[in-house]
C-alpha cells in the first residue's frame, strides 16, 4: 500500500511551475522550485535531514541528545521533524524581527525558542548566535548542527536539489537564482549544475541590500532568512557567478505579487528571488531557461507581509481610501522633522544644545553610521522629558544620552492617511515617517497644529 512511515520520507522531489503573470513581457522560461512542498513548508528540511544523519554517523549526536542551532524559523522546523522520528529535543534562538508566526510554528513542532535582538553586532553576547553557542555549551549532551558552518548543508543541495532540477529540465536549464542565506542552497545546487552542464549553467544570488554578498556592511534589512552581516563557512563563492541585490521593496512587492497573480504563497526570501531571476531575464533569450528556487512557504509571513496594516505602517504600500497622505504632510514647507540622530555615548548637555540649534522637541539616538536603518535607532530623546528631569534633579548634564533616552518612536508609513495616525502621535507626541521600511522623517503633533492653521 502506498503509505509513508513518517513526513522525513517526504523531503525533496518538490515540484517546478512556470511564471506566468509576474514575468509577462521577458523572453525567457522562468520556472519556480517550490520547496514549500517539502513536509516542514521549506528547502531547509533538506539539510536538516542530512546534517542529524551526519552527526548520527560522527558520533556528535546521541540518543536522547539535545539540538540547539540559532534559526531565523526554516531550519528550525526541519529539524524538528527529523527530531521528533529519533527522539531529541530542540533548543532554538531566533532574531526578534522574525514573525511571531514563525516563533509559534517551532513551539507547535515542540521546540524551546529563545527570541534575540537583532540589531546587534554577531559577536554580541546577546546576539541569536552567540546564544546559541552558549546554550550547547551549558545543556549536556548538546549538538549544535551549526547550518553555517557545516559541510552537510551545502551536500544536501548538492546530492538533492542539483540532480533534481537537472533531471526535471531534462539538462535543458541555462540559468539558476536563490537567495544566498546560510550560502548553502546556492553552493551546493550550483557546484552540481556547473559540473554536470561542464560549466553551462550560470548561477546567481539574490541578496538584500545591506547584507555582505553584494557588498554590504551586515546592516540591517526587513527580508528574513536571507544574507548575512559575514560571510558563512558554508558558502562557496566559486559556485556563484553573480550576485544581485534586491530592495526590501522589490522583494516584499513580488512576495505579494506570487501570491494574488501565481497562487504562489511564499515568504520575502522567495519574492527577493524572483525579483533577481526577472532583472536577470530582461537581458536573455527565448532559449534560455532559468529556474528559481523558491525556498519556502508564506504561511509564517502572515501577521507580516501579507497583513496590509504591517506593510503600511512601515511604508511598503498605501492605505486605502481617501484623504491626506503622511507624505504629503513632509512635502509641505515647515511641516517635518529632519532626521537627526546622537550618539548614546553623548552627554545630555550636547544633546540638549543640538536641540535647541535644530529646533527639535525630539532627537533620534543611533550609534549607527547614516544612513541609519529602524532597527538599528535605539531611542529617542524628548524636550519634555529633560526638562522634567532636569526639574526634578534626576538628569545632570554630564549624563549619558543613552541612559536618559526613552523608548523609540513608533514608525508611521509614508503612505497612510494622517487622519489614522493622528492616535500614534497623540500617545507619543512624535513618529519617525517610514519608507519602504526605511526611516525618513520624524513628524509631531506640532506639524499637524501648523497644517491646520
Amino acid at each position: 500500500m502506498p503509505w509513508h512511515e513518517s513526513v522525513v520520507e517526504l523531503i525533496g522531489d518538490t515540484p517546478l511551475v512556470r511564471l506566468h503573470r509576474v514575468s509577462e513581457g521577458l523572453a525567457p522560461t522562468i520556472v519556480a522550485k517550490l520547496e514549500s512542498f517539502n513536509p516542514g513548508g521549506s528547502a531547509k528540511d533538506r539539510i536538516a535531514l542530512r546534517m542529524i544523519r551526519d552527526a548520527e554517523q560522527r558520533g556528535l549526536l546521541a540518543p536522547g541528545g539535545t539540538i540547539v542551532e540559532p534559526t531565523s524559523g526554516n531550519t528550525g522546523v526541519g529539524l524538528a521533524l527529523v527530531a521528533q522520528q529519533r527522539g531529541y529535543r530542540c533548543v532554538f534562538t531566533c532574531p526578534d524581527k522574525v514573525s511571531t508566526d514563525k516563533i509559534s510554528l517551532l513551539r507547535a513542532y515542540g521546540a524551546e525558542v529563545h527570541v534575540c535582538p537583532a540589531a546587534v553586532p554577531v559577536d554580541h553576547p546577546s546576539s541569536y548566535r552567540s546564544t546559541a553557542a552558549r546554550l550547547a555549551a551549558e545543556i549536556p549532551g548538546a549538538f549544535s548542527p551549526n547550518q553555517y558552518a557545516n559541510a552537510a548543508n551545502p551536500q544536501s543541495h548538492y546530492h538533492t536539489t542539483g540532480p533534481e532540477i537537472w533531471a526535471q529540465t531534462e539538462g535543458r536549464i541555462t540559468h539558476f537564482v536563490a537567495g544566498v542565506g546560510t550560502g548553502g542552497s546556492i553552493s551546493g545546487t550550483g557546484r552540481y549544475l556547473k559540473e554536470v552542464s561542464g560549466g553551462r549553467v550560470r548561477i546567481v544570488g539574490a541578496d538584500p541590500y545591506g547584507s555582505v554578498y553584494s557588498g554590504g556592511e551586515g546592516r540591517p534589512y526587513v527580508v528574513e532568512g536571507v544574507g548575512q552581516p559575514s560571510i558563512p563557512g558554508s558558502f562557496d563563492p566559486e559556485a556563484v557567478d553573480r550576485i544581485l541585490a534586491v530592495t526590501d521593496r522589490d522583494s516584499i512587492a513580488l512576495t505579494r505579487r506570487l501570491a494574488r497573480e501565481e497562487g504562489i504563497l511564499t515568504g520575502g526570501s522567495g519574492g527577493m528571488a524572483v525579483a533577481a531571476a526577472l532583472d536577470l531575464a530582461r537581458d536573455l533569450g527565448p532559449e534560455d531557461l532559468v529556474v528559481v528556487l523558491v525556498p519556502d512557504s508564506g504561511r509564517g509571513y502572515l501577521s507580516k507581509i501579507f497583513n496590509d496594516e504591517w506593510t503600511e505602517r512601515f511604508g511598503f504600500t498605501d492605505a486605502a481610501g481617501e484623504g491626506l497622505r503622511v507624505g504629503e504632510l513632509l512635502s509641505r514647507p515647515g511641516h517635518s522633522r529632519p532626521l537627526v540622530f546622537v550618539d548614546p555615548r553623548e552627554r545630555v548637555a550636547s544633546a540638549a544644545k543640538l536641540m535647541r540649534e535644530q529646533g527639535l522637541s525630539h532627537l533620534l539616538v543611533a550609534s549607527a553610521q547614516a544612513p541609519v536603518r529602524l532597527p538599528e535607532i535605539l531611542g529617542a530623546l524628548t524636550e519634555s522629558d529633560l526638562a522634567a528631569g532636569v526639574a526634578q534633579g534626576l538628569i545632570g548634564p554630564d549624563d549619558e544620552v543613552g541612559l536618559r533616552m526613552s523608548a523609540p518612536l513608533p514608525p508611521v508609513g509614508v503612505g497612510q492617511r494622517l487622519s489614522d495616525v493622528i492616535g500614534v502621535l497623540r500617545d507619543s507626541g512624535a513618529a519617525v515617517v517610514v519608507d519602504a521600511g526605511l526611516p525618513r522623517a520624524v513628524i509631531t503633533v506640532n506639524d499637524l497644529l501648523a497644517l491646520l492653521a
